[in-house]
């Protein structure tokens, strides 16, 4: 039969080559840039795109519950990155 591995099963496959439609006409520009950088610079863009990821969370937050206060909004949004936060370490 099949390996255990579910994405070596032949519908997996298909669906796998099916939901990458997109075209990704940068990604080899992409990760030649971050080839170029230093260990340190692409430490810092990971930091950077963190913190743009927190913000953009936040405002996405901010837009769905306009009519609640700021310390509300910075409850939930703390107890949702607390759920996210990987505990494998």
């Amino acid at each position: 039969m099949f390996p255990s591995n579910p994405l070596t099963k032949p519908c997996n496959r298909i669906c796998q080559i099916l939901m990458n439609i997109k075209k990704r006409p940068n990604h080899k520009i992409y990760i030649q840039v971050l080839r170029r950088m230093s260990p340190e610079q692409r430490l810092l863009k990971a930091f950077e795109l963190s913190q743009f990821s927190r913000e953009l969370f936040l405002h996405g937050l901010c837009k769905r519950f306009p009519d609640l206060p700021d310390d509300v909004i910075k409850k939930i949004y703390l107890e949702r990155l607390n759920k996210c936060h990987n505990r494998n370490y």
